[in-house]
């Protein structure tokens, strides 16, 4: 009798007689027929559910992104194609998977989707009618029409600055003195910090970084909210003074706030088919903190040239808005730089057609990489330079453009490029290894002039540069702004760009340079930013009491000879506001001037030299 293997379906056959009538196989379990799935309720119902949690996704989507609901905003289409997906996934839920092979589920899925079919396959073709509306191969010319540039005169249009209103501090650093004066406020250093994004304004004439605080966390947002952010910051950018502003009601909105008072949101709710530009700080001339929120505009096909329609004012206590489509004087920051930038390349590039700017490249050019501001009148103009496309190491001019009307002119003026200029200043002090800040443009002496801080290795300003545009080997240095402008006039004296009597001469008028002779009574010493400052007493008279005269080793090295008894003969500025002091137990008061040159150091001119320590000196004096 044969023997049978039979395991799990294997039948390995027969042993025995009659095996070689046996043939071994796989016989596979039977197939249970798959049940299909129930759909869910009736197909109005089903209906009914699919839009409500569509509408669900949609509004939670829209609360957390904000799309603008606006057919420029290239986020709206990605709101919409997720609206679509949420929408054919829930209608193949609720039908229940019905369909044989993968034939049979799209035809299917195509069934209980047909409307979102049609809908994402008319925003594609959408997309791609205003992709190629907007493309810049057949729209070279209305690209290069995004900004008007006009031609200008720099020493004509551009007036020198005193001084005392050049602005010294940058952006990293008014950050830095910001928090180390929240720092000094125990009320405040525990619960808030100095938000990011300092606006350079005009405030009252001066030219200012301001800036808002944010909760320090969570839970200090929790614990804080209901009375609002209490103060904003001002930082005077040529002092250096910081001003914390308390408020009597705090601020409400901002951009680091959360649900509806955040500020992106709170303008989403109230202008849903806007489409903003990054919001800026700013304060008005009576100390009003407002959100300026420019209105972005697409002017070219569907999505092509980005550009400012006006902007929207937000109260930043109490949430006021109203749109400007010309916006009030005192706001300085509409245009954002980056913006004016893009735009200008685009001029640059295809001002003579698309096909000049990849074949001959005639006239092509770009601006640099990097920009500054710069107060004229009320008014904050961006500058950067300008240079061949064809090559990096040299500008063939600059612009300024208003960042409230942009109102953009350019400047032929051939020299250094920005990065030249700050590897050029820091040569000057390589042996302190120091860091030159972006370049400021400045007129000196009718001429176009870097300024650029150098800061060292705390991220501290230590001393400050000049390097002129069109020679950048003409560089001079000072510990203070006046030492380095005075060194600055004469090397161009010395190198015959401007004549010898106009190097200690404001050409402007604000400054009135007159000598000062007198017989060293006190000498003190302070090292200021890596620089030995000296002090010399020229006595003491009855309005100011001890006047004394500064004047950095760095500026002229003969200072650190000099005794008590020498007699010396400098340059002040006499309209200069000197700093009052008081010093001692005792409240003794004190004035220090600056000094702009050293005339004579260490020579001692006998008892018949007049000695005359006021600011009303005449030269004469020193006669």
């Amino acid at each position: 009798m044969p023997i049978q293997f039979n395991f799990g379906g294997f039948d390995f056959g027969n042993c025995g007689a009659g095996a070689q009538n046996n043939q071994g196989g796989f016989t596979p379990p039977p197939k249970k027929p798959r049940k299909p799935r129930k759909a869910v309720g009736s197909p109005a119902g089903r209906i009914a559910i699919n839009l409500l949690v569509t509408l669900v996704f949609a509004l939670g989507y829209f609360y957390i992104e904000l799309p603008a609901l606006n057919f420029h905003a290239e986020e709206l289409y990605v709101f919409l194609f997720l609206v679509c997906a949420v929408y054919c996934v829930c209608a193949v839920f609720t039908s229940g998977f019905q369909g044989d092979g993968a034939k049979g589920y799209f035809h299917f899925v195509k069934k209980q989707c047909t409307i979102p079919f049609f809908a994402v396959a008319a925003l594609i073709a959408v997309i791609l009618v205003g992709a190629a509306s907007s493309w810049v191969v057949i729209r070279a010319g209305s690209y290069a029409e995004l900004l008007t540039v006009e031609s200008g005169d720099f020493a004509a249009e551009v007036e020198e600055i005193s001084y005392d209103q050049i602005p010294m501090v940058d952006k990293d650093s008014a950050e830095r003195l910001a928090t180390r004066k929240l720092g000094e406020l125990a009320d405040m250093v525990s619960q808030f910090e100095v938000q990011e994004g300092f606006t350079q304004i005009n405030y009252q004439g001066r030219p200012v970084r301001v800036a808002t605080l944010e909760y320090a966390d969570l839970i200090k947002w929790f614990t804080n909210r209901s009375e609002g952010l209490p103060a904003y910051l001002i930082v005077d950018m040529v002092t250096q003074d910081v001003e914390v502003v308390r408020l009597e009601e705090g601020i409400r909105y901002t951009t680091a706030e959360h649900f509806g008072r955040n500020l992106q949101r709170h303008l989403r709710f109230h202008y849903p088919t806007y489409m903003f530009a990054n919001p800026v700080f700013e304060i008005d001339e009576e100390g009003t903190p407002f959100w300026v929120c420019p209105r972005m505009v697409k002017t070219i096909g569907l999505f092509g040239g980005t550009d400012i329609h006006g902007a929207v004012l937000v109260n930043a206590v109490t949430g006021e808005s109203q749109y400007y489509e010309e916006v009030p004087s005192w706001v300085d920051q509409v245009y954002v730089a980056d913006l004016i930038m893009e735009q200008y390349d685009y001029y640059g590039m295809y001002a003579n057609g698309f096909l000049n700017s990849i074949f001959g490249q005639r006239d092509v050019k770009v601006t640099t990489d990097g920009y500054n501001y710069i107060a004229i009148g009320d008014d904050v103009y961006m500058y950067t330079g300008v240079t061949s496309v064809t090559s990096d190491q040299s500008n063939i001019g600059f612009l300024l453009s208003n960042q409230r009307t942009k109102e953009t002119k350019f400047y032929t003026v051939a020299g250094a490029t920005e990065s030249s200029a700050q590897a050029s200043a820091q040569s000057q002090v390589q042996q302190m290894r120091y860091i030159a800040t972006f370049p400021l443009l400045l007129n000196v002496a009718d001429q176009p002039t870097y300024f650029m801080a150098l800061k060292g290795e705390d991220g501290l300003v230590k001393m400050y540069a000049m390097v002129n545009v069109q020679q950048y080997s003409i560089v001079s240095t000072g510990a203070t702004v006046a030492a380095c402008e005075t060194s600055y006039r004469q090397a161009l004296a010395d190198n015959g760009i401007i004549k010898q009597e106009d190097a200690g001469v404001d050409q402007s008028g604000d400054r009135d340079l007159g000598p000062a002779q007198f017989e060293i009574t006190d000498i003190r010493t302070a090292v200021i930013g890596g620089s030995t400052q000296y002090f010399l007493c020229a006595g003491e008279n009855a309005e100011h009491g001890a006047v004394y005269y500064q004047i950095s080793a760095a500026d002229d090295p003969r200072v650190a000879m000099l005794q008590v008894g020498d007699g010396v003969l400098i340059s002040f500025d006499r309209n200069q506001t000197p700093q009052e002091l008081t010093v001692g137990s005792g409240g003794d008061k004190v004035v220090l001037y600056t000094i702009f040159r050293a005339e004579s150091l260490g020579d001692y001119y006998g008892s018949s030299a007049q000695t005359d320590t006021s600011p009303d000196q005449t030269a004469e004096n020193a006669a």
